[in-house]
């Protein structure tokens, strides 16, 4: 049976045709959040996953293969999740991009092994860290209209989700251009001899050794601990300019406030520019994770774009500059070295 007119209109155009076709051909067409899967050997699988497709993927990016490619998100999830946090989190995304606050985005959340730290497994059993930028990265590439460069290429996740996020951003920054971890489940240490029991009371033994050897290989955890990467590659996360936003809330049950704050003192004693954010009042469940989350994707669009010239801005460093000059030693980020010392204005 031939397919009904649409009302209104005796036929269809070459464009609303062709675009009919596509719907029913195409599983992406006429959905915002679908549903996907790959196999490999590197991970348990198959791997499960949902990408949330933005307002107007459709016609804009899935039927006209010719459109720009949308910035890719890898949103993960917390120790025990699964791709269904993503679900939850789509009227956040919704609004935000009715609103016109977030640009147009394709997100993505994988459902990985419930305490897999999103790490490869010093025994070689699990490899998520290889998985995620390598076969499914390319992977969601092929698939999606997705820009491929690191600016284009952000990741986010919460708790156990933060620690991979800061993990894959720090150890692969020519990949990531920004990086917004959300109450990550890292400890306030740099070396697996300071652990106590106060850093992870919530992980048994037997949990540690199934990622770190058992016994827990002590350079294997200090190589995976995002506080000692940042320390040992501070000088290639700075080259990279890589964008890192960092929070937790002061009320944490897992107290993973402490984690966080002794990473932003490692960034900033490492002189890595940084976001910040220590909320007062905040838990680590409840209420403040969809304002929070909304904070944490306007810090990833805000890297998207290079920000329009602030007049006020050029005016006051015309006014203050000079008077650096008369300095004998640089700011913290050594921004103006050029200015200090130098001769002073007459």
């Amino acid at each position: 049976m031939p397919a009904e007119t649409p009302p209104g209109s005796a036929t269809c155009s070459a464009r609303s045709c062709l675009l009919l076709l596509l719907a029913l051909s195409d599983p992406l067409l006429g959905q915002k959040l679908v549903e996907g899967s790959i196999v490999s050997e590197l991970v348990p699988g198959p791997v499960e996953y949902y990408a949330l497709l933005p307002p107007g993927y459709v016609t804009e990016q899935g039927a006209e293969h010719g459109a720009e490619p949308l910035p890719l998100v890898l949103n993960l999830h917390g120790g025990g999740g699964s791709r269904e946090v993503l679900k939850r989190q789509q009227p956040i995304f919704e609004r935000l991009w009715a609103s016109g606050e977030l640009p147009p985005l394709v997100i993505v959340t994988p459902s990985v092994t419930p305490r897999c730290f999103y790490m490869d497994f010093e025994d070689g059993s699990e490899r998520w860290e290889s998985f995620l930028v390598g076969p499914f990265l390319e992977h969601l590439r092929g698939r999606f209209a997705v820009r491929s460069d690191r600016r284009g290429t952000l990741v986010t996740g919460i708790s156990m989700g933060g620690m991979g996020s800061l993990r894959l951003a720090f150890k692969h920054p020519q990949l990531f251009g920004a990086v917004a971890a959300m109450e990550p489940g890292i400890e306030p240490i740099d070396d697996w001899s300071d652990m106590r029991p106060k850093h992870r009371f919530w992980r048994a033994d037997e949990l540690m050794q199934s990622a770190y050897g058992a016994p827990v290989d002590r350079e294997y955890w200090n190589a995976n601990n995002p506080a000692t990467i940042a320390q040992r590659r501070a000088a290639e996360l700075r080259d990279a300019g890589l964008r890192i936003f960092l929070e937790a809330g002061d009320e944490d049950l897992f107290w993973l406030y402490e984690g966080a704050e002794f990473l932003h003192q490692v960034l900033w004693r490492e002189r890595i520019r940084h976001e910040y954010h220590l909320y007062l009042g905040a838990e680590h469940v409840g209420r403040t994770l969809g304002p929070r989350t909304e904070v944490a994707y306007r810090f990833l669009a805000a890297g998207l774009s290079d920000p329009e010239p602030d007049p006020a801005v050029a005016a006051a460093r015309r006014r203050i500059d000079p008077l650096k000059r008369r300095l004998d030693e640089a700011d913290h980020y050594g921004v103006d070295a050029e200015l200090v010392g130098s001769s002073p204005p007459p």
